[in-house]
């Protein structure tokens, strides 16, 4: 199994966007929070989290690869149950999410993104916000328009209420703000 410090140098050598790297870190914090939820190995799920768009600079222009791609460059580095979870968080690939972990990834990597959104109009960022900040976020459909209400909410067919969903992703990214510049 790739250890997290693997899984960046990997990310780092085939990401360039710094936006991307910050995303992809974002993930992995909360998909390790997901995982000390559920008891399982909360090590796999953060590098899930960080792998998941390890291809997307190669195929951003063809998203029905992206994931796909992704789950053949890290091969060898995760179990199946990883694999899938990274094919499965972009469904166009035909893959679906239904596991716990796969319905994880596809949940946080919308989340991560509400949660950035909502940082980026707070004077403080990411210190002090709170479930309720990002729920009044969720209602407004033109605040992160290109967020996925709908793969947030997903969180609760892996029995995570969304309030808990939300204070899960906020406290992962707040443990890692001075990393990603928020």
């Amino acid at each position: 199994m790739i250890t997290k410090n693997e899984a960046l140098e990997l990310v780092k050598k085939h990401v360039r966007n710094k936006n991307l790297v910050n995303h992809m870190l974002a993930v992995s914090a909360i998909m390790k929070r997901i995982g000390e939820h559920f008891g399982e190995d909360a090590d796999l799920w953060e590098a899930v989290g960080m792998l998941h768009d390890i291809d997307y600079e190669e195929t951003g222009d063809d998203f029905t690869r992206h994931g796909l791609v992704s789950a053949e460059m890290v091969a060898d580095h995760l179990p199946e149950e990883g694999l899938r979870a990274i094919r499965a968080h972009n469904e166009i690939t035909g893959f679906k999410a239904e596991s716990r972990m796969e319905v994880s990834l596809f949940a946080a990597d919308a989340l991560s993104g509400m949660i950035v959104a909502g940082a980026l109009v707070r004077p403080t960022k990411l210190e002090g916000m709170k479930a309720s900040s990002i729920r009044r976020r969720m209602k407004d459909k033109s605040f992160a328009r290109n967020v996925s209400r709908e793969n947030i909410m997903r969180c609760e067919e892996i029995g995570i209420p969304m309030n808990d969903f939300f204070t899960i992703g906020i406290e992962a990214m707040q443990s890692i703000s001075d990393r990603i510049g928020l």
